[in-house]
């Protein structure tokens, strides 16, 4: 029996959100690797030491610039999933949703990498959030409504 695919109108914005989460990664790692070499933080230790930090508010910037890269590493699984869920039913609002996250990630990274953690949020912390829950909220309808369709 064939299979046929049907990919929903926009799906292409889709496509381009996801590439520029790409860039983003790639930006992060750009910065992470400047305030490591700044700070001399040598490899392979992720972070600079409690006692480093506390002698140079370079290493502390490192350590921040590097938890900010790692956050949006470890938040990466949910906002695809979210993202892919909703793009079956709303492919537009998906990708303006997931390119918002990215100019989120932008302002949360250059908050927190100043090396005062708390400009994380006063700079794209919520933005993000918001569009985590909205992406989760929308591809969980996609999802069930596609589910109760078929049944």
């Amino acid at each position: 029996m064939p299979f046929t695919l049907v990919l929903p109108d926009g799906i292409q914005y889709v496509g381009l959100a996801f590439v520029s989460t790409i860039w983003l990664q790639i930006g992060q790692a750009v910065l992470v690797m400047s305030a490591r070499k700044t700070a001399g933080i040598a490899y392979p230790r992720l972070y600079a030491e409690k006692a480093e930090e506390e002698a140079s508010f370079l290493a502390r910037k490192f350590n921040c610039t590097q938890r900010a890269h790692q956050n949006t590493l470890e938040q990466l699984p949910a906002i695809y999933t979210a993202t892919v869920l909703s793009a079956l039913k709303y492919p537009v609002f998906a990708a303006s949703a997931l390119g918002l996250w990215v100019i989120g990630r932008i302002l949360y990274t250059s908050g927190y990498m100043t090396g005062e953690p708390q400009k994380r949020n006063t700079r794209g912390g919520f933005i993000g959030s918001l569009c985590t829950f909205a992406l989760t909220c929308t591809g969980t309808y996609s999802i069930i409504s596609l589910a109760l369709a078929a049944a």
